[in-house]
């Protein structure tokens, strides 16, 4: 009976035991997500109103930022078309100069409003919705491709053209930015609370913001700040240095034969480029890889091969830039990577989308959580003190559903009475068409953003070039037909993700989604202005605008619009055998992207993007070099001291990308001006060389 007794006592302690211990890991658990809560950290301040959110300094600020970013966006449009996110440079050049500008005014008194990360939030998600119709309003792709000089460059006849004009492009981007906004507003509990669709790019940015605001982020970021300050000035002084040395044609820095005057001829040069040593910073080293690889394949292997056919392939008394000869396989095969490449990531994309959205609704009742997404464990069904918050303040603003429907209504309608007036060949039913299926594929591409951080919005807007434009026909304009709803459709999806991703970083940073639904309005109104100005600006500044060989040749524009013929005539304007190859490297563009998939993490980082490498293909590699030179610097420096590279990578390769891009604005100026470079500095050969020493000597 004792021993039963003791026994009962010894198993009544040992539960006791178990019990304390559960309860000591419960109470160190909690005390860790206390420790790790970023809303503990700013419990204690109090969350703006959405109106107080949205401040005159913050649009101020986000003005003069959407100009600056504007004219990257429009350099990198018009020379390659590789634009890198830039939602890092935003929020930090927000901060910086709101933090000064609050300050200043804190010298001379108490501030009636703090500067809080909400404000930055909506600096961030104006500028970034400005910048961005720098992108989807097509100025290096399909509304250039409409004009004149682009249709010259292209196999079909030049009189089916569309010359850029400021009213019809403010007009145009008026009537189609704003239709993508109100298309997903009605799903944002969905997306980011139901869902809880991740959206890597929008929560690395507000991660960011949070951390600006906090004592040690702060500190962090006045020396990232400083960073890219001296980075910024020594990329500017360098534009401006080089322009002495560009008097004529191929003259200057740009034009330095690195490698040999035989590289140069085949565009494997270092073009001294501070943007592009910066993009390469910023994007994966497998980005930069993929296109100097592209580079190799294209200009060292494939074009001195057909090159040698001439004559046979093609007439060999064809100009280099004839669409019938070279050049012609140049652009058709970039397109048949591209298009290789895209319908893949489309229907892989659509794919998972649909599976997700089965999975969702299926379990609906049991979890919110994604296929994609790791599960998290029943312990942890209980929202956290941040997710709670978080989701609280979410749905407290709440922008009525019938606000968005008659929202997109009425623009819709305005829309499709107004573009046939742009556009004629544009029928009004063509866009009735799009607006029925636009905000299905905007919410296939805002949920597809969410799970892949990938917006396919220039998928879709090929996708409606080869529809509409085959619908219209080549007799009735079908090239323009086709361009035009490109634009409409790459405006609706391409914003529509960009708001979507916009609510994620608002949830996160506690900004309200009306604060951030009407920065990103706001944001949108300025790039509809900014960015055709500047534009314009380009356009009249420099007169070999979109041909190849010039400093701003525009690849995707003459891409875009021989897209655009090869729906609407088909194969007829092909040379010879390329329509094999063009077959070829779209198969080869689907089996690269399926051994990718197919591969493990381990290996699938080693295997080159097929999107990147055609990027080359038309313009040749020596981006690439500058790219990959970026690439080598930022490996280095992580192999040096990884969490200094880290910390003030992006910020040194922010600042060589915005020197470079804002000298584009002076370099402009002085050419509207007729202010030319005092000197030419050119490279020749010892015999061209010494031909213009006895031709200068003769006359002497």
């Amino acid at each position: 009976m004792q021993n039963n007794e003791v026994g009962f006592d010894s198993t009544k302690m040992k539960r006791k035991n178990s019990e304390d211990e559960v309860e000591v890991e419960e109470e160190e658990e909690k005390r860790e997500n206390q420790q790790w809560s970023v809303e503990r950290v700013f419990e204690d301040q109090e969350v703006p109103l959405w109106r107080n959110q949205l401040t005159i300094r913050a649009f101020v600020v986000s003005f003069v930022l959407s100009i600056l970013f504007s004219f990257i966006v429009m350099k990198l449009n018009l020379t390659t078309g590789i634009i890198p996110s830039l939602n890092v440079s935003a929020g930090l050049l927000g901060f910086f100069f709101l933090k000064i500008w609050t300050t200043f005014l804190g010298k001379f008194g108490p501030l009636s409003q703090p500067f809080t990360r909400q404000e930055n939030t909506v600096i961030q998600t104006c500028v970034v919705a400005s910048s961005g119709i720098a992108f989807s309003g097509g100025f290096g792709s399909y509304l250039f491709g409409m004009s004149e000089t682009i249709a010259k460059q292209s196999a079909e006849d030049s009189d089916y053209h569309k010359n850029p004009s400021l009213s019809w492009m403010i007009g145009f981007l008026f009537v189609v930015s704003f239709l993508g906004l109100f298309s997903v507003v009605p799903l944002r509990k969905v997306m980011i609370i139901d869902f809880k669709l991740t959206y890597p790019s929008g929560t690395a940015t507000a991660h960011l913001i949070n951390s600006f605001h906090t004592p040690a982020g702060a500190k962090l970021a006045k020396k990232q700040v400083k960073t890219l300050g001296k980075f910024f000035s020594f990329s500017f002084l360098w534009g401006f240095f080089q322009w002495f040395y560009t008097a004529g044609d191929d003259c200057g820095f740009a034009y330095f034969p690195t490698f040999g005057l035989k590289a140069y001829q085949n565009k494997f040069y270092f073009d001294f480029s501070a943007t592009y040593v910066g993009v390469g910073m910023i994007c994966p080293h497998i980005v930069n890889i993929s296109v100097l690889l592209g580079g190799i394949l294209s200009w060292g292997l494939m074009w001195p091969l057909i090159d040698t056919r001439k004559g046979h392939w093609y007439s060999a008394a064809l100009e280099s830039t004839n669409i019938h000869g070279l050049q012609g396989y140049k652009v058709f095969i970039a397109i048949a990577i591209i298009l290789g490449d895209g319908l893949y990531n489309f229907f892989k994309v659509l794919s998972r989308t649909l599976a997700a959205l089965f999975f969702q609704l299926r379990s609906r009742g049991a979890s919110s959580g994604l296929p994609v997404v790791d599960h998290p464990s029943p312990k942890s069904l209980k929202l956290s003190y941040d997710d709670e918050r978080r989701t609280r303040l979410f749905i407290k603003d709440q922008i009525p559903t019938w606000f968005a429907i008659a929202g997109y209504v009425t623009i819709a309608a305005i829309s499709t009475a107004t573009l046939p007036h742009i556009f004629h060949q544009l029928k009004w039913y063509y866009i009735l068409v799009i607006y029925i299926f636009a905000p299905t594929l905007a919410f296939c591409n805002a949920y597809g953003c969410g799970l892949t951080d990938w917006s396919l919005a220039s998928t879709y807007g090929k996708l409606a070039i080869f529809t509409i434009g085959a619908w219209a026909g080549a007799s009735h304009g079908g090239v323009l037909a086709g361009l035009a709803a490109c634009g409409v459709m790459m405006n609706i999806v391409s914003t529509a993700s960009d708001l979507t991703q916009d609510f994620k970083t608002g949830y996160l940073t506690l900004s309200s989604p009306r604060s951030m639904f009407v920065s990103q309005v706001i944001g949108t109104a300025m790039g509809c202005i900014i960015s055709p100005c500047v534009f314009w600006l380009f356009y009249k500044a420099f007169d070999d605008l979109g041909h190849p060989g010039s400093e701003y040749p525009s690849p995707n524009a003459v891409i875009y619009r021989n897209m655009a013929i090869l729906g609407v005539q088909g194969f007829s304007a092909l040379p010879k055998n390329c329509l094999l190859l063009c077959y070829v490297f779209f198969g080869l563009a689907i089996a690269i992207n399926l051994i990718k998939d197919s591969s493990g993490k381990k290996w699938s980082r080693f295997i080159p993007l097929p999107m990147a490498m055609a990027i080359p293909f038309y313009l040749g590699p020596y981006f690439a070099i500058d790219m990959a030179m970026g690439s080598l610097i930022l490996f280095v420096w992580q192999k040096i001291d990884r969490r200094k590279a880290d910390n003030f990578g992006p910020a040194v390769a922010s600042g060589l990308i915005c020197g470079d891009g804002i000298w584009t604005l002076p370099s402009s100026i002085l050419a509207l001006a007729g202010i030319k470079p005092p000197i030419c500095m050119k490279f020749l050969s010892r015999g061209s060389n010494s031909r213009v020493d006895k031709f200068l000597e003769s006359l002497g």
